[in-house]
Protein backbone atom coordinates (compact mmCIF):
# COMPACT_ATOMS: atom_id res chain seq x y z
CA UNK A 1 0.00 0.00 0.00
CA UNK A 2 1.04 3.92 -1.15
CA UNK A 3 0.66 6.51 0.94
CA UNK A 4 1.50 8.61 -2.34
CA UNK A 5 -1.92 10.76 -3.08
CA UNK A 6 -3.16 9.43 -6.23
CA UNK A 7 -5.87 12.21 -7.24
CA UNK A 8 -7.26 15.41 -6.61
CA UNK A 9 -5.57 18.32 -5.16
CA UNK A 10 -2.82 16.57 -3.62
CA UNK A 11 -1.69 14.76 -6.87
CA UNK A 12 -0.93 18.45 -7.92
CA UNK A 13 -3.85 19.53 -10.15
CA UNK A 14 -7.01 19.90 -9.47
CA UNK A 15 -9.80 17.89 -10.47
CA UNK A 16 -12.66 19.87 -11.58
CA UNK A 17 -15.89 18.21 -11.99
CA UNK A 18 -18.99 19.09 -13.93
CA UNK A 19 -20.87 19.32 -10.41
CA UNK A 20 -18.07 21.40 -8.63
CA UNK A 21 -17.89 23.92 -12.01
CA UNK A 22 -21.69 23.90 -11.48
CA UNK A 23 -21.74 25.09 -7.76
CA UNK A 24 -19.03 27.70 -8.41
CA UNK A 25 -21.57 28.99 -11.78
CA UNK A 26 -23.97 29.56 -9.16
CA UNK A 27 -22.04 31.28 -6.20
CA UNK A 28 -20.49 33.40 -9.08
CA UNK A 29 -24.34 34.54 -10.12
CA UNK A 30 -25.24 34.85 -6.33
CA UNK A 31 -22.16 37.07 -5.89
CA UNK A 32 -22.67 38.98 -8.80
CA UNK A 33 -26.18 39.78 -7.69
CA UNK A 34 -24.59 41.43 -5.03
CA UNK A 35 -22.17 43.32 -6.67
CA UNK A 36 -23.66 43.82 -9.87
CA UNK A 37 -26.76 42.67 -10.99
CA UNK A 38 -27.30 44.15 -14.23
CA UNK A 39 -24.64 41.71 -15.56
CA UNK A 40 -25.68 38.83 -13.53
CA UNK A 41 -29.08 39.11 -15.11
CA UNK A 42 -27.86 39.49 -18.40
CA UNK A 43 -25.48 35.81 -17.78
CA UNK A 44 -28.44 34.58 -16.90
CA UNK A 45 -30.82 35.14 -19.63
CA UNK A 46 -27.56 34.21 -21.98
CA UNK A 47 -27.68 30.93 -19.60
CA UNK A 48 -31.30 30.24 -20.48
CA UNK A 49 -31.05 31.30 -24.21
CA UNK A 50 -28.49 28.55 -24.95
CA UNK A 51 -25.29 30.20 -24.99
CA UNK A 52 -26.11 31.61 -28.11
CA UNK A 53 -22.93 33.11 -30.21
CA UNK A 54 -23.30 35.84 -32.57
CA UNK A 55 -23.53 34.34 -36.51
CA UNK A 56 -20.97 37.24 -37.51
CA UNK A 57 -18.25 36.25 -34.58
CA UNK A 58 -15.94 35.12 -37.23
CA UNK A 59 -16.02 38.72 -38.42
CA UNK A 60 -14.89 39.87 -35.30
CA UNK A 61 -12.29 37.52 -34.46
CA UNK A 62 -10.76 37.60 -38.05
CA UNK A 63 -11.00 41.46 -38.23
CA UNK A 64 -7.17 42.13 -37.54
CA UNK A 65 -8.35 44.20 -34.52
CA UNK A 66 -5.50 43.76 -31.54
CA UNK A 67 -6.77 41.68 -29.34
CA UNK A 68 -4.43 40.40 -26.34
CA UNK A 69 -6.71 37.31 -25.37
CA UNK A 70 -6.92 35.79 -28.75
CA UNK A 71 -3.72 33.91 -27.82
CA UNK A 72 -4.78 32.61 -24.55
CA UNK A 73 -6.31 28.85 -24.37
CA UNK A 74 -9.73 29.80 -21.79
CA UNK A 75 -10.62 26.08 -23.17
CA UNK A 76 -14.63 25.25 -23.79
CA UNK A 77 -15.36 25.43 -20.10
CA UNK A 78 -17.21 21.89 -20.66
CA UNK A 79 -20.10 23.49 -23.19
CA UNK A 80 -18.49 21.45 -26.02
CA UNK A 81 -16.36 22.10 -28.73
CA UNK A 82 -15.50 25.47 -29.30
CA UNK A 83 -16.90 26.34 -32.46
CA UNK A 84 -14.68 28.63 -33.73
CA UNK A 85 -11.21 27.33 -33.52
CA UNK A 86 -8.53 27.80 -35.86
CA UNK A 87 -6.14 24.81 -36.39
CA UNK A 88 -3.79 26.36 -38.84
CA UNK A 89 -4.02 24.16 -41.64
CA UNK A 90 -5.67 26.38 -44.04
CA UNK A 91 -6.89 23.43 -46.27
CA UNK A 92 -8.60 21.52 -43.32
CA UNK A 93 -10.18 24.84 -42.01
CA UNK A 94 -11.56 25.52 -45.37
CA UNK A 95 -12.68 22.05 -45.48
CA UNK A 96 -14.23 22.50 -42.30
CA UNK A 97 -16.03 25.96 -43.15
CA UNK A 98 -18.06 24.22 -46.29
CA UNK A 99 -18.77 21.13 -44.10
CA UNK A 100 -20.04 23.51 -41.81
CA UNK A 101 -21.94 25.41 -44.81
CA UNK A 102 -23.22 22.36 -45.86
CA UNK A 103 -24.69 20.92 -43.02
CA UNK A 104 -26.09 24.46 -42.34
CA UNK A 105 -28.00 24.15 -45.49
CA UNK A 106 -29.03 20.71 -44.70
CA UNK A 107 -30.37 21.98 -41.33
CA UNK A 108 -32.48 24.96 -42.84
CA UNK A 109 -33.58 22.15 -45.08
CA UNK A 110 -34.99 19.90 -42.54
CA UNK A 111 -36.47 23.00 -40.87
CA UNK A 112 -38.75 23.74 -44.07
CA UNK A 113 -39.60 19.94 -43.94
CA UNK A 114 -40.28 20.51 -40.21
CA UNK A 115 -42.95 23.07 -41.30
CA UNK A 116 -44.47 22.00 -44.24
CA UNK A 117 -45.16 18.87 -42.39
CA UNK A 118 -47.00 20.97 -39.73
CA UNK A 119 -48.78 22.94 -42.08
CA UNK A 120 -50.12 19.94 -43.53
CA UNK A 121 -51.07 18.40 -40.53
CA UNK A 122 -52.91 21.86 -39.31
CA UNK A 123 -54.85 21.55 -43.26
CA UNK A 124 -55.59 17.66 -41.91
CA UNK A 125 -57.25 19.26 -38.60
CA UNK A 126 -58.96 22.29 -40.28
CA UNK A 127 -60.46 19.62 -42.82
CA UNK A 128 -61.33 16.84 -39.97
CA UNK A 129 -63.10 19.83 -38.31
CA UNK A 130 -64.84 21.09 -41.47
CA UNK A 131 -66.40 17.56 -41.88
CA UNK A 132 -67.48 17.11 -38.17
CA UNK A 133 -69.26 20.49 -38.14
CA UNK A 134 -70.68 19.89 -41.51
CA UNK A 135 -72.09 16.63 -40.65
CA UNK A 136 -73.44 18.60 -37.32
CA UNK A 137 -75.06 21.05 -39.29
CA UNK A 138 -76.56 18.68 -41.37
CA UNK A 139 -78.27 16.32 -38.27
CA UNK A 140 -79.35 19.71 -36.85
CA UNK A 141 -81.20 20.84 -40.01
CA UNK A 142 -82.80 17.45 -40.47
CA UNK A 143 -84.35 17.64 -37.27
CA UNK A 144 -81.88 15.28 -35.27
CA UNK A 145 -80.24 15.40 -31.83
CA UNK A 146 -77.34 18.05 -31.29
CA UNK A 147 -75.68 16.04 -28.59
CA UNK A 148 -73.14 13.40 -29.78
Amino acid sequence: MSWAPSSGWQAGSPQVTPRSRRTLEIAGVVIGFFYFWPAAAAYLAWKFAGYPIPKDWNRFRDSGIPNPFREMNFGNMGFGPAPFTQTGNLAFDEYRRSEIGRLEAERRKLDEDARAFRDFVDDLKRAKDREEFDAFMRRRREGGTTSV
